[in-house]
């Protein structure tokens, strides 16, 4: 009962500043409460949502990946050469850039697990050269993909922006995968105490590589929806998308730390960032604004969860 308690009072916590915001930017602001701009949050977020799901599994284990904005826009990038250069079909196309991101996943997992080398400077090593090879495959240059993606794009169920429910989809299969099976529950144990996880038989070094590229895998997704809605492919597209991802993710209650999260969750925080995020352009904010208080935002995450960890 007080696990269910426990439950109910983060979700309602979450939910209540979820609408609070929606509140103040209703008040403060003209045309937020409209549903044009709902519609375009939902058409804004499949990309964090998906990026978030496989950051919560990351972070759960209690490694971090700061490679996921510049493994976008190689997949991107990669995904925009094959449809544009070489003529590939659709299909073929996207599960060329979607391999991309899953060899980049497993790049990670390999250096992390066979090298014990931290995964925050090996994201960060990657974070690199996954941007210069997106700069040498496109020639630095942006690739214009246009009718081919915006199908992706404009495609609706009911209203609702098909990539959307794509996204949640795939956060409902993520929660799923996390609570129901065994990749899941292992990574919740070796999050908490890898060397009791090791001497209870659990394969760490295995679990590991498998989230890194399942992570790269929803990195690779994301970057098709990503391209789709841009019509195009930037190089210089997806800087800081991990720092959102992060920071959706703390929101959420993932802690940084392992041992502990929820995709659910982290859906409540991609919608928080974003309904901020809304918000202060309709209230006419200018982009160093929107920076100070992401930044703000991120910090604030930190905050919480080290207050978290001291309930435990």
């Amino acid at each position: 009962m007080d696990r269910w308690k426990s439950h109910a009072l983060e979700y309602g916590g979450m939910l209540g500043v979820l609408l609070a915001l929606v509140a103040f930017f209703s008040l403060t602001t003209d045309h937020f409460f409209s549903l044009t701009n709902f519609q375009t949050i939902l058409s804004q977020i499949p990309t964090a949502i998906i990026l978030a799901v496989g950051m919560t599994f990351v972070l759960i284990l209690g490694e971090i990946d700061l490679s996921v904005g510049s493994v976008l826009a190689l997949c991107s990038a990669v995904f925009s050469v094959l449809l544009l250069q070489y003529e590939w079909a659709i299909a073929p196309a996207m599960l060329g850039g979607i391999v991309v991101g899953v060899i980049a996943g497993l790049l990670n997992g390999s250096v992390v697990t066979r090298w014990s080398v931290p995964s925050f400077i090996v994201t960060l090593a990657m974070l690199e050269i996954a941007r210069g090879c997106t700069y040498w495959v496109t020639d630095s240059r942006t690739q214009y993909v246009g009718q081919q993606v915006e199908w992706i794009r404009e495609a609706y169920v009911a209203g609702v922006p098909a990539t959307f429910l794509v996204a949640i989809t795939i956060a409902l299969i993520g929660q799923v995968i996390l609570s129901q099976t065994i990749l899941g529950r292992y990574s919740l144990v070796i999050g908490n105490q890898e060397e009791v996880a090791l001497y209870s038989g659990i394969n760490a070094k295995k679990v590991k590589l498998a989230v890194f590229g399942i992570c790269g895998a929803l990195v690779g997704i994301a970057s098709i929806i990503h391209t789709a809605r841009l019509s195009a492919s930037d190089p210089n597209s997806g800087i800081g998308l991990e720092l959102e991802a992060i920071a959706a993710v703390v929101i959420g209650g993932t802690s940084l730390s392992g041992g502990r999260g929820s995709i659910l969750r982290s859906l409540f925080g991609v919608a928080v960032i974003a309904t901020l995020g809304s918000g202060l352009v309709q209230a006419g904010a200018q982009e160093h604004t929107k920076r100070i208080v992401t930044g703000l935002v991120i910090v604030g995450a930190v905050i919480l969860d080290r207050y978290r960890r001291k309930k435990i």
